[in-house]
């Protein structure tokens, strides 16, 4: 298989070999990544091996970089005036932050959900088609606007009202609708951050359960604020914290299961129990 992430006028002729796991199973791989604000170091030294087809949180208090973090893993904080990233980011055994990488490519093959359901201003179906149409796609559009809409456990209470606006959609309705287009465009990693933070707990459960189904074909990464759904859906959990310079700092990544009976770090025990954060 071979799979090119490279600047569209290089990608005919520089491709990357990749294996059906990606690195060596893992679907990103951070080496001592750190991320500045201007002169503010905000993360620092973060090394990170994500599984393929987990569920991974990211768990700390709030200004540990929770967020930060995610965002680099689809360079979304090119996107932020100041910002700038050391170390290097591996997706399909290639670092993300080369030079002569496409960031569009990389974010469509790495999606985003983000804590606020944001729909655009048109029809549930156009939703989830844009960002297939900007792509290229040539493809039966119904078959894949369905498809997208059943994946993301929406497609029967939708079916029939698909040219009427998203925006009327519930909260957690329209966070679906938001996975379905984020899905559409088949990525192979999907980052959430805080997806069910703004939603009442039915709706959260119903994304929890979105989220476990995913999990066979995306890596799914997570941050959440919320101990016990990290508990309930995770497979891994990484927990940040911060240091006297308020700088974000990985102090443990290990199974959930682990992470929540017996972490090794005192800290970790800490804020799992309450003591602090």
């Amino acid at each position: 298989m071979t799979v090119a992430i490279k600047h569209p006028a290089q990608a005919q002729t520089e491709t990357v070999s990749l294996s059906p796991n990606g690195t060596g199973g893992n679907a990103i791989e951070a080496e001592k990544m750190s991320v500045f604000y201007g002169d503010f170091c905000a993360v620092r030294d973060v090394y990170m091996k994500v599984p393929s087809n987990k569920i991974t949180a990211i768990i700390g208090p709030s200004g540990c970089g929770k967020s930060t973090v995610l965002r680099c893993f689809n360079r979304m904080n090119d996107l932020i005036a100041g910002a700038r990233i050391e170390g290097e980011v591996f997706f399909q055994g290639q670092n993300i932050y080369d030079s002569d990488v496409d960031p569009v490519e990389v974010r469509r093959r790495i999606g985003m959900v983000f804590q606020k359901p944001n729909p655009f201003p048109k029809t549930i179906y156009e939703n989830v088609a844009w960002g297939t149409r900007i792509n290229g796609f040539r493809g039966d559009m119904d078959e894949m606007v369905e498809r997208a809409l059943r994946s993301a456990a929406l497609w029967e209470e939708v079916k029939d009202k698909l040219q009427q606006s998203a925006l009327g959609l519930s909260g957690g309705q329209q966070q679906r609708l938001c996975i379905a287009r984020a899905i559409a465009v088949e990525p192979e990693i999907i980052l959430m951050d805080e997806p069910a933070s703004a939603l009442d707990p039915i709706a959260t459960l119903r994304i929890e359960d979105l989220m476990k189904e995913l999990s066979e074909k995306y890596t799914i990464i997570v941050v959440t604020h919320n101990m016990q759904q990290a508990a309930r859906i995770s497979d891994y959990t990484a927990f940040f914290s911060v240091d006297d310079k308020r700088t974000g700092n990985l102090i443990e990544f290990d199974d959930t299961e682990k992470i929540f009976t017996i972490p090794s770090q005192k800290s970790t025990e800490d804020y799992i129990t309450g003591r602090f954060g």
